[in-house]
């Protein structure tokens, strides 16, 4: 099995298609997709589902999304009629949490958020990670400093799983251009000022000149601006 350094190095050159064809042939039923529905993983769906990659697609519904998010979950099933597993955060916990804390506690800590996050967001997705090898995500460079520093392959600790950004390097031009050509169905919230688009009560649309995750968790000044899903490496 190859290093970190290995598949980085090797991947370099290769396109996105013969990279994931790769990876389909090393680890095979072991990769796994989480899609937000957000345009770059609309992007991902596409390349997978098209070239029937044997990945599987999962999302996490955190129970406080927006509902143009499950439109476009709907218009990707209807379009490549394949499934998307779903994840919910457990229930005990969210009941706890609203009971003590009421539903909009986020908005009083950068403690509490990340408390919210950690049960709506994290443990679901820990469940989807556990036993696979490969886990694909749609970050890209643009997006904030932190994620400019990451490599296309890294290694998850947290997860114990290697981690792929194919469209690392893309611009958001380039993603715009894709979901066109192709006719791949898209949140119409991008069109709106989303630019990175999560629970409802935690994302706003981007004002001119604010930076690309000023419209996450908006009332926070001193935040990294991430939920935890990704900040384990970055």
């Amino acid at each position: 099995m190859d290093t970190i350094d290995e598949l980085n190095r090797k991947c370099k050159d290769k396109s996105i298609h013969e990279v994931l064809s790769a990876l389909a042939i090393e680890y095979k039923d072991s990769i796994v997709f989480s899609t937000s529905f957000g345009i770059e993983d609309q992007v991902i769906t596409d390349m997978i589902f098209s070239k029937n990659i044997p990945a599987t697609l999962f999302t996490i519904d955190t129970g406080r999304l927006f509902p143009e998010i499950f439109n476009v979950f709907n218009r990707t099933l209807d379009k490549y009629q394949k499934p998307i597993k779903v994840y919910f955060p457990n229930h005990e916990p969210v009941e706890t949490l609203l009971t003590k804390k009421g539903p909009f506690s986020f908005y009083q800590s950068v403690e509490n958020r990340l408390e919210c996050c950690q049960i709506r967001k994290i443990e679901p997705l820990k469940r989807a990670l556990f036993g696979n090898k490969i886990w694909i995500t749609g970050l890209r460079a643009e997006q904030s400093p932190y994620r400019n520093e990451l490599m296309q392959f890294e290694f998850d600790q947290k997860n114990n799983l290697i981690k792929y950004h194919p469209l690392l390097h893309w611009t958001g031009e380039q993603v715009r251009d894709y979901i066109n050509q192709h006719n791949i169905p898209y949140n119409v919230l991008h069109d709106r000022g989303f630019v990175s688009i999560g629970c409802a009560p935690c994302t706003r649309a981007v004002k001119n000149g604010e930076d690309f995750r000023a419209g996450r968790w908006w009332w926070e000044n001193n935040s990294k601006k991430e939920c935890g899903l990704h900040s384990q490496n970055i």
